[in-house]
Formats: C-alpha cells, sequence, structure tokens
C-alpha cells in the first residue's frame, strides 16, 4: 500500500511539473473553483432530463490565462461527471484533432471516451453495457428508425444487424462505424440480406459532413440506452482555432455554436460539453475576425458560405460577451495559495520520501501553474544538491497566434466513400 501511495504521488508530481495534471494531480488539489463545478452539476443535471425529453444540448465556455488552471479543471470535472454516470470525452485540440472538423474530433472524442465503472474505452465499452430488453434500448431503437430523427437509413439498418448478427466479426465492424469510420454499402446490404432484409432498408446518399453531425446525436442516445446519464465531452485549448485559415476558422466557430447547442435545427440531445480558451484569444484574433470572416463568405453568395457565415457570427458571439455562458476561474486567495502549497508539499514529500524545505512565497502577480511548478523545481534542485540555493526566474510564455497555411483538407470535405459502388 506504501508503494502504491508513493508511485501515485510521483505521477502526481511528474504531472504538476509538465503543466499537464492527471487524474492523481487532481484527485491530491482538488479543485478550488465552486461557481463553476456547481454550473457544472446544473449543466450535468439539465442534459440527464434533456435526453429524455429532447431538450438538446448546453455547453460551458471557460476563458482565462494560459497556466491558470483551466486544464486542471476540466479534468477536475471529469471525474464529477464519471461520479454522475455520464461518459466523458476529454480532447485537446491539435493539428490532429482540428476543431473546424467534425469528424477527427468525433473519432477523438470517442476513442478517449471514459465509461463510468469500467476500464475500457469508446463505444465497445458503452456497448456493452447494453440490455437489449431494457426500456431505454427499446426507446433508443424506436427513435433511431422514426423518420423524424434525422438520422440515415444506415444507423436504423446497422443497428438491426448488431442485434441480430451473431458474428463477432460484424459486430466490430458495425461499432468502428458508430465511432466514426467508413462502411461500405455492399457490405452492409450484404449483411442484410443473410438476415433476409435486404429490401427492408433503403440506403439514402449522405455526405460525409451529415453523417458526422448525426454520429454525435446518435452516440449520445447510445449511451442513454446503455443506462448512461448522457455524454460530457470537455474540450482543451480552443484558443489554437487562431492558427487555421480564415475558412477553417469559420467553421470552428460554427463548430463551437454546435457544441454550445445554439444552432436552431442541430440539436445534440444528451450532449453536455465545455471548452476552454485562454483570455487574450479574444484581443489577438477573435475582433478581428468578425469584422472579415462574415463579410468574406457572404461575398461568395453560394447557400453553403452563407449558411457558415450565420453559424460562424453565432459561435463568435459566444466566446467574447459575459453572456453566461461564458465563466472565469476565480482569482485564489492567499489562504487558497497557502492550501495548494501544503498540499503539494506534502505530495513530494510522499513521492520522494523526504521533508520538503520551506519554500513558500506570495507572488500574487504569478498564476497558480507558476507557483507549481517554481515550488517543485526548487524542491528538486535542493534534494539533489543540499548545499545549493537556487534562484529560480519566472516568465511568462506567450502562445504564437498567427495565422498558419491551410492545414489540408478537411476529412468532412472529402468524397463520401461510403455512397460509391452504390
Amino acid at each position: 500500500m506504501k508503494l502504491e501511495a508513493q508511485v501515485q504521488s510521483w505521477r502526481a508530481i511528474e504531472a504538476l511539473r509538465s503543466g499537464v495534471p492527471n487524474r492523481d494531480a487532481v484527485h491530491a488539489l482538488g479543485s478550488s473553483q465552486p461557481e463553476i463545478e456547481a454550473r457544472f452539476r446544473k449543466q450535468l443535471a439539465i442534459v440527464k432530463s434533456g435526453l429524455q425529453q429532447g431538450i438538446g444540448n448546453v455547453g460551458t465556455i471557460i476563458a482565462d490565462d494560459f497556466g491558470a488552471g483551466k486544464s486542471h479543471l476540466l479534468e477536475y470535472l471529469q471525474d464529477i461527471a464519471l461520479d454522475s454516470n455520464f461518459v466523458c470525452s476529454k480532447v485537446v485540440i491539435s493539428k490532429e484533432t482540428p476543431l473546424y472538423d467534425m469528424t477527427k474530433l468525433y473519432r477523438a472524442a470517442v476513442e478517449s471516451a471514459r465509461v463510468p465503472d469500467r476500464a475500457d474505452v469508446g463505444l465497445t465499452a458503452v456497448v456493452a453495457k447494453i440490455d437489449l430488453n431494457s426500456p431505454q434500448y427499446a426507446q433508443f431503437y424506436q427513435w433511431v428508425n422514426r423518420p423524424d430523427s434525422g438520422l440515415s437509413a444506415q444507423f436504423a439498418a446497422t443497428l438491426f444487424v448488431f442485434q441480430h448478427s451473431s458474428d463477432p466479426e460484424v459486430s466490430d465492424r458495425i461499432i468502428q462505424f458508430w465511432s466514426g469510420n467508413k462502411l461500405y454499402k455492399p457490405e452492409l446490404r450484404g449483411w442484410l440480406s443473410k438476415l433476409k432484409e435486404g429490401a427492408t432498408y433503403k440506403m439514402d446518399k449522405v455526405s460525409t459532413k451529415d453523417l458526422a453531425r448525426q454520429r454525435y446525436s446518435f452516440a449520445a442516445r447510445l449511451m442513454g440506452a446503455a443506462g448512461y446519464a448522457g455524454w460530457v465531452m470537455l474540450i482543451d485549448e480552443v484558443e489554437l482555432i487562431a492558427r487555421y485559415s480564415l475558412r477553417q476558422r469559420a467553421k470552428s466557430y460554427a463548430q463551437i455554436a454546435r457544441l454550445m447547442g445554439k444552432l436552431e435545427g442541430d440539436k445534440i440531445d444528451g450532449l453536455a460539453s465545455v471548452l476552454s480558451i485562454t483570455e487574450d484569444f479574444q484581443s489577438i484574433r477573435l475582433y478581428d475576425d468578425e469584422e472579415k470572416i462574415p463579410g468574406r463568405l457572404r461575398a461568395g453568395g453560394s447557400e453553403e458560405e452563407l449558411l457558415l457565415a450565420s453559424q460562424a457570427e453565432r459561435g463568435m458571439r459566444i466566446i467574447p460577451r459575459d453572456s453566461g455562458d461564458s465563466l472565469h476561474l476565480e482569482e485564489p486567495a492567499e489562504a487558497t495559495v497557502r492550501d495548494i502549497y501544503a498540499k503539494v508539499e506534502a505530495i513530494h514529500s510522499e513521492a520522494y520520501g523526504w521533508d520538503p524545505p520551506e519554500v513558500y512565497q506570495a507572488h500574487h502577480d504569478c498564476r497558480i501553474r507558476q507557483h507549481i511548478k517554481r515550488w517543485i523545481n526548487e524542491w528538486d534542485l535542493r534534494r539533489l544538491y543540499p548545499d545549493y540555493t537556487p534562484d529560480i526566474e519566472v516568465t511568462d510564455l506567450r502562445h504564437d497566434y498567427s495565422e498558419q497555411p491551410e492545414l489540408g483538407q478537411s476529412s468532412e470535405d472529402s468524397p463520401d466513400e461510403s455512397d460509391r459502388n452504390l
């Protein structure tokens, strides 16, 4: 038990040293944001009831400075979500997971989806909990097959095959499709024919973009059918959209509006989302985009560009306005910083089996991350070099928000291979 506690403390210190919090660090330090925690719990309650009543998704944006503790808070909120019986996905925006690409974002969210009380992740873990005889599944099955569900017939067809096929490879292929991978229609037709339902489902044409959008709703409802309260998506480092091209930024703003439940006719029942963004994004990129993006898109004149302009405007309005959707982390009081110091000191002591010397100093202009990293670095140096007196300098790290060249074709803009060979 002592070794296990020591390993947990060591993992927590390594995470805090790198500035990327993990579960061990979050469990040790907790959170000092009671207002945001209360807001999040209320959000979960709305989504839980909305999954049954078709209310739609709700979202929150957390905006604050780099190093203020947003990533730590998201990790803390993930624990709350899991304890509240929600499936939870934590996604960090990156080159591999751009916000403007709904397909890649969805895949990343599904792949990282943690399921309460299960070690495995993703929709495979969710499906393993489904009881085909439960009222939740019956309600889900009826919804998928309703004409007004907004889903392609591919979802109803794959659900039928999944329910009636005894081939584990077929079941796995269907879960992969639900998770965001391609499924060729001849393959699906073959499965239906074996089950003597080849003429029941009409395989409609659907674009990759529309299919990606539909998967969010399907997955959230699937989680409800498995007995979970809904789906939580925690999206970190949204400010990196500043480096996208103008059109990619427009798509990203539209995606923000969608995740926040602000697009009429494009709701995702059962989804709660929390997005984090740096506060300086507003002055560095957003105000300029509000001037450029709508006019540039509307100048194109196409129906698609006019729709994107409207959706992007709605997403941009969410970020800078204090409309109740955007929250800021509370500035920690001196007593809070002191309490965090005591906890980090105890973790460092447990991790390395020593008594760290007193290094606490009140630097009111420093962020929490800067405090913690300075304490840990000084303890490390004093532990390794007892006769050395370190002098640690703290400087600000600023993101480069300069626009980058087009990052490549979005997967949702590529030809829809699932519609080939019809």
